[in-house]
């Protein structure tokens, strides 16, 4: 939801210029994506071990990498489905690393909550994986991108906030979980009214 609203702006005044600059010094689009997730894959401890600033730099780091990937990609015209899927892959890894960091942090408290969030986001992606497999594409994404109240935006932000406040993850999680499976069946709901 936060993308529809603010991508132009953010595209063009954070991703497009470090786009521009990796692309004049030819980075790939690939090393960027696996430089996304090694970085979101390091939060996991830093977030488990409880070091709140280098676990959200982390996070911030590589979500950032990730917007600037297929940027790079496009203006080297190297995208593929290849890309997009090591994208989308890559993507799950960073959210389900952030999410056994937040249970590892207090596992015998966080385990269950942890557990119900990984689930949604399970179910949430299915749901837009199938989805996109039949819509036709429409977007500047090599896939169709459907798009919905939870988003890797509002992902990161409920991370980010669960990090930050550690006291706070329990109502967190709850809501984070119920906004994702409220995406799912959303989105749903909204193809079934356009199949």
């Amino acid at each position: 939801m936060i993308d529809s609203f603010f991508r132009a702006p953010v595209q063009k005044t954070l991703i497009d210029p470090m786009a521009w600059l990796l692309a004049r010094f030819g980075v790939s689009p690939l090393l960027l994506t696996a430089l996304a997730s090694l970085v979101g894959v390091a939060a996991m401890p830093l977030i488990a071990y409880g070091f709140q600033g280098p676990a959200l730099a982390c996070l911030l780091l590589s979500g950032y990498l990730d917007a600037v990937d297929g940027s790079v990609a496009r203006r080297l015209q190297r995208s593929s489905d290849f890309g997009a899927a090591c994208d989308i892959c890559s993507d799950r890894l960073v959210e389900s690393c952030t999410i056994m960091g937040l249970c590892l942090y207090a596992p015998a408290i966080r385990g269950p909550y942890c557990l119900a969030m990984l689930s949604a986001v399970v179910l949430c992606v299915t749901t837009f994986l199938v989805v996109g497999i039949f819509t036709q594409n429409s977007g500047m994404k090599s896939f169709h991108y459907s798009p919905g109240l939870m988003e890797r935006a509002e992902a990161f932000l409920f991370f980010g906030a669960m990090i930050l406040w550690p006291s706070a993850f329990f109502p967190l999680s709850i809501l984070f979980t119920v906004l994702v499976l409220w995406t799912a069946l959303q989105r749903l709901v909204q193809f079934g009214k356009q199949s």
